[in-house]
């Protein structure tokens, strides 16, 4: 059998070897148009800054060692200019010397990827300090730049994954970052009051913030930047990481069927419309396991499991790609970030049934040292239970908690199964009752209908039709702030103080720095015959969530 891959990295690489160890007699050819065949993209972020001192330890294979281990064809600068299905040719363009040539396969892997989105921008074309992040040579680019030119202010148009990490990485070597982005936050797959907490972490680093206002052109070859609104940004460099868009040139010449979204269409085997022809990554269109909807999510491990798919399916082993959860982790200065599933805005435009809650708890046993805190997210079906998604921000084992979220929603687990998650406990790493256990006893009060709660975004408006809010902390830390017109009861003092609540009648909106008092005061009123409404995630979340950036 002779298998043809085109594109390596995550998806390619991995198939060829797989292949290999399954096959010994299989002629397996691998061609990258580039010169690298396997790296690590997303290290390459923290080589500009020099986390990663060494260029060499990106890359996760090389050609020689990888041709040496795997016995395969690897023919790197070779470009696959067009595929012919009808006679299971690929032409192929040596990038070096321009010779073209055709290559026959009996299976054929598209691992084409997925390219920077590089808009028509006005002024663009005369700018020469814009640069793009994606591989190795794009990496050289930028540092190449920074070594040779007086760079003091760089704008990162894009506040994704990338440019987030690109701006941290800059900002760390001493430049002055803004980040531009016509979306209201950065990182979209987290919900607003979570992104605000990293817009907090990205200004107080001294990172400049401009959401809500998208690029209109460039101006002074690339030195001003002017978004729509009217705004400039002066800048010596700019960092285009709006987004990627699918390679699929090949697969429409080639006739393959490409989906709404842009991406190779695919079945549960990576198989294409194209019986020979298989196709994995960046490029290609998945089912989400969570809506069932189609979607694109341009990660390393959907692309990794993907190729072990390919390979199995190809040698004649039962396996199958379920879809894809988008669970992704990253790294903003010393806060981590997690999510995985559907966040709460993308399941109410599907107009999915959806209920959150939000806790605060410390990584580990708050009287072992150094115990941070975490705010997690938990996002549910109110009827069933079945869990959409979850989120983390906080510092050390945020990652850890949002991977036991992701396992459970595999596993068919509902919100009100995580109260009985066993997990690891000692006072070094996490607590007798784990951040994971709370989120499954707040659900649970919800899905039983002991307790109602409403989102911190909701408070403005309430307050705004006259909402009766009860703050039960502590009158020294009203210090720190406080929702306009509440009034302050603490808690230890609510039953002996009854008579300065409204009516029973009267909703009563509770809150207290992050929701757990709350919670208890709400109770408490609830069984004297008050309707008590607990504001969900306090005032901590409320007061971060509201603020301007």
């Amino acid at each position: 059998m002779k298998i043809v891959i085109i594109g390596g990295v995550a998806g390619g690489a991995t198939a060829a070897a797989r292949l290999r160890r399954l096959n010994e007699d299989a002629q397996i050819i691998m061609f990258e148009k580039d010169e690298y065949i396997s790296f690590a993209n997303c290290g390459l972020p923290y080589h500009i800054s020099g986390v990663i001192e060494d260029r060499n330890d990106l890359l996760v294979q090389t050609k020689e060692g990888m041709e040496k281990r795997f016995n395969l064809d690897i023919r790197n600068f070779s470009e696959v200019m067009h595929i012919d299905p009808s006679r299971k040719v690929v032409l192929v363009k040596e990038v070096i010397t321009g010779h073209e040539y055709e290559e026959s396969y009996d299976k054929l892997i598209l691992s084409p990827g997925a390219s920077p989105i590089v808009p028509p921008i006005q002024g663009l074309k005369e700018a020469n300090n814009v640069f793009i992040l994606r591989n190795i040579p794009h990496t050289d680019a930028i540092m190449d730049f920074l070594k040779n030119n007086d760079v003091k202010k760089v704008a990162v148009i894009g506040g994704g994954f990338i440019g987030v990490e690109v701006a941290e990485n800059l900002k760390e070597i001493g430049k002055d970052v803004t980040i531009i982005d016509m979306a209201p936050q950065v990182l979209a797959p987290l919900d607003f009051e979570f992104a605000q907490i990293v817009h907090k972490k990205l200004v107080r680093k001294g990172i400049k913030l401009k959401l809500n206002d998208g690029v209109s052109h460039f101006e002074n070859n690339g030195q001003l930047v002017v978004n729509q609104s009217g705004q400039s940004v002066e800048t010596d460099m700019i960092i285009l990481a709006i987004g990627v868009s699918s390679e699929v040139k090949l697969a429409r010449e080639a006739n393959l069927k490409v989906g709404a979204l842009k991406g190779i269409v695919v079945d549960e085997h990576m198989l294409t419309s194209d019986p020979d022809i298989y196709a994995l990554g960046d490029a290609v269109e998945v089912k989400h396991r969570v809506s069932g909807l189609t979607t694109k999510i341009p990660l390393a491990w959907p692309a990794n499991r993907q190729a072990i798919v390919v390979a199995n399916h190809i040698c004649g082993i039962e396996d199958e790609y379920k879809g894809s959860l988008g669970t992704a982790v990253v790294k903003v200065f010393d806060l981590t970030v997690a999510t995985t599933g559907l966040n709460e805005r993308t399941l109410k435009q599907l107009n999915y049934p959806v209920k959150s809650v939000h806790v605060q708890r410390n990584n580990h046993a708050s009287y072992y040292p150094n115990a941070k805190e975490m705010n997690l997210k938990l996002i549910f079906n109110p009827d069933t239970g079945q869990i959409y998604g979850a989120q983390g921000v906080g510092y050390e084992g945020v990652e850890k908690r949002i991977d036991v979220i992701a396992t459970a929603i595999l596993g068919g687990l509902k919100a009100q199964d995580l109260l009985d998650l066993e997990l690891s406990y000692a006072p070094p790493f996490g607590s007798a009752k784990d951040p994971v256990n709370i989120l499954g006893y707040v659900a649970s009060n919800i899905l039983s209908g002991r307790i109602e709660k409403i989102d911190v975004l909701e408070v403005n408006q309430l307050i705004s039709s006259g909402a009766f809010f009860l703050d039960v902390r502590t009158p020294d830390e009203l210090s720190y702030g406080f929702i306009k017109g509440s009034t302050n009861i603490e808690l230890d003092e609510l039953r002996s103080r009854l008579d300065e609540l409204p009516s029973k009648e009267t909703p009563i909106y509770v809150t207290c720095r992050v929701g757990h008092r709350g919670y208890v005061a709400a109770m408490m009123l609830n069984h004297l015959g008050y309707h008590a409404i607990n504001v969900d995630g306090g005032y901590d979340l409320y007061k971060i969530a509201s603020k301007q950036y």
